[in-house]
């Protein structure tokens, strides 16, 4: 499993850095323990996903185990899958 500073792949974070803060995004790679790529589906899709700082994400309890297999086993999902996922965290609170 690979995790940095307690990140994982599949979690939910928010960004508190930079003209994205306040959003949330899921981690869908950790590229070493200063950076990871996030997704949110819409703004920052698959296909171009946002590389951010460690330090300027804050990182939820929330990890999507389902997409961390998906992620692990390396099959295939798409944005509308991650819009629908962070869609029902929204819905949760």
């Amino acid at each position: 499993m690979e995790t940095t500073g307690e990140l994982e792949l599949g979690q939910v974070v928010k960004s508190s850095a930079g003209r994205d803060s306040d959003k949330f995004f899921i981690v869908v790679d950790i590229i070493d323990k200063n950076y990871v790529l996030l997704v949110d589906g819409s703004l920052r899709k698959l296909d171009n996903p946002k590389k951010k700082k460690v330090k300027h994400i804050k990182k939820t309890n929330k990890i999507f185990d389902e997409l961390k297999n998906k992620i692990e086993a390396k099959e295939k999902f798409n944005n509308a899958y991650i819009r629908k996922l962070l869609a029902s965290l929204v819905k949760e609170n």
